[in-house]
């Protein structure tokens, strides 16, 4: 199908370094800020933008040509079963090489355009992508806002505030049926990640990263994905640092991964540009077997800071950077990647029965 082609409105990309970028505007016509960020993955742009790992970031794509298969329709409302990973998309704006304005695919019912307007998401086209990545690699992430006309917007820091906060589930709800009965910490997590445990038959009760959670209710713990910098969450460590105590079974995923090693005495650190891909490779340290992995993060786990009784599970092939931790003796476990992907590989999904094994 082809859209109704949007008016060649001009826009700029300026970063904080002063470089400017040009582009044309499609999706919500509005001047936008955050930290500029990229994927370097070849599909998924449906589940990536609706991540809400993405929350406060102005998301670059480096696959040159995006929106050819268009969007898939909504199934049903706020439902883990319909085709995103939440509810809405999260970026605060899309920055793609080249935007496809046909659109072809058995399961679309809109174009990407159609959707951004809907959500109100900025996105803007004809960007050196390349020129633009390379640059961020270089240099390292940067804070970015897009202009338009001369409505200007100061440059804002999504790193200084409390992301999980805007995204985490403001209810508690229960999913699925089973004698194991699994507490989900939400910190912005995908439904990926619950879809993935209930395909294994346990009870799920998704609560917010914000509420007082009774531990001894719960056969073990999953602490999700989310935004921003681990460090902010200080009441969040605190909560996770007495589920330590109880000595439940642990699983972090991502944001849930840097908290648990906070909470077991651990420091995280921000990356040069963060990794956000399909194609990550880790090595099992235990066993030497490789893995592809699907990622979004800025920040990692200082390996070092570890104390005695937790050994680093997992290592980046790319860059060396921790990618998973255990406790040696307790059920305590958690991964830098996503093993529910979605976008991506499902190489690591066995992570999923290893820790219900502990439960």
């Amino acid at each position: 199908m082809r859209e109704n082609q949007p008016k060649k409105t001009k826009a700029k990309l300026i970063l904080e370094n002063k470089e400017t970028f040009e582009g044309i505007l499609f999706g919500y016509p509005s001047s936008v800020s955050g930290e500029v960020v990229f994927n370097t993955g070849m599909v998924g742009y449906p589940e990536t933008l609706t991540d809400p790992s993405y929350h406060g970031q102005i998301l670059i794509l480096t696959y040159p040509l995006i929106g050819n298969y268009g969007i898939p329709p909504d199934t049903s409302t706020n439902s883990i079963n319909n085709f995103f990973e939440s509810d809405r998309i999260h970026v605060k704006a899309l920055i793609v090489s080249d935007y496809s304005f046909e659109y072809d695919h058995w399961n679309s019912n809109r174009s990407l355009h159609d959707w951004l307007y809907e959500n109100k998401t900025t996105a803007l086209f004809g960007i050196n992508t390349r020129k633009l990545t390379q640059m961020l690699r270089e240099k390292g992430t940067m804070l970015g806002k897009i202009i338009m006309n001369s409505d200007d917007v100061e440059f804002y820091n999504p790193n200084d505030k409390d992301l999980v906060s805007d995204v985490t589930f403001s209810e508690t709800k229960s999913y699925g049926e089973g004698s194991k009965k699994i507490l989900l910490i939400d910190c912005g997590c995908k439904n990926n990640i619950i879809r993935s445990l209930l395909t294994r038959k346990v009870k799920v009760i998704r609560t917010s990263a914000n509420n007082n959670f009774p531990i001894n209710d719960f056969d073990g713990i999953v602490i999700s994905n989310g935004p921003g910098n681990p460090e902010v969450n200080k009441l969040l460590i605190g909560k996770v640092k007495k589920i330590i105590e109880s000595k439940k079974p642990i699983l972090g995923i991502c944001l849930g991964h840097q908290i648990l090693a906070l909470a077991a005495g651990a420091k995280t650190y921000k990356l040069k540009y963060g990794h956000r891909s399909q194609n990550q490779p880790v090595i099992d340290l235990f066993n030497k077997r490789c893995f592809v992995t699907s990622q979004n993060h800025g920040y990692a786990v200082d390996t070092g800071s570890l104390n005695k009784d937790w050994l680093p599970w997992f290592r980046n092939l790319n860059d060396e950077t921790n990618e998973g931790i255990k406790h040696k003796h307790l059920p305590f476990m958690s991964i830098q990647f996503h093993p529910e992907a979605s976008p991506g590989p499902v190489d690591t999904s066995f992570i999923f029965d290893e820790f219900l094994e502990k439960v």
